[in-house]
């Protein structure tokens, strides 16, 4: 999301940090939520990708005793949107979807080119590589959807070639 900063949702990101639950969450901009807090918020990890892309998507992914749901929705968590536009969150059904979508946030988590993690003291410092090779999260998309478009110029001509054409 672009933002985080209702107070009601952050006091249950709280919560669930506190009963154990671990929290990752990419935020691009505002965060007014305080990760590395004792017994608070020590259980979540916020991240924030600044790239080609400023607007970012808004998915949920909760996972519960072995289930799954992913939920898309149109809000950043923030007062404003939550309280004074008409915003929507649903659930995905699809499998093919769903694995798209796992498959946007797991390229977004293992970014280490354009990703920094907030710190306590808030501040946020670039993810460290180690020896790790290069993964910027927006241009393998990039790259993604030039070989979707590609594949579909290939496919329309091998089927514009088969079309019957009566002389």
């Amino acid at each position: 999301m672009n933002s985080l900063s209702d107070k009601d949702i952050i006091c249950a990101l709280y919560s669930a940090s506190c009963a154990g639950v671990k929290i990752d969450l990419i935020v691009r901009g505002i965060c007014c939520l305080k990760v590395g807090i004792k017994g608070v918020s020590e259980n979540i990890t916020v991240r924030s990708i600044v790239g080609t892309f400023l607007e970012h998507a808004r998915i949920f992914d909760f996972r519960i005793d072995g289930e799954e749901e992913i939920l898309l929705g149109s809000a950043d968590w923030m007062n404003r949107n939550l309280e004074k536009r008409v915003e929507i969150v649903f659930p995905v059904a699809d499998e093919d979807i769903i694995k798209s979508i796992k498959h946007y946030l797991d390229v977004e988590l293992e970014d280490n080119v354009k990703a920094s993690i907030l710190l306590p003291d808030g501040r946020y410092e670039k993810v460290e590589r180690g020896g790790s090779a290069k993964k910027n999260s927006q241009m393998i998309f990039i790259k993604e959807a030039n070989q979707i478009y590609e594949n579909a110029v290939k496919i329309n001509k091998v089927e514009a070639d088969r079309t019957f054409i009566p002389l």
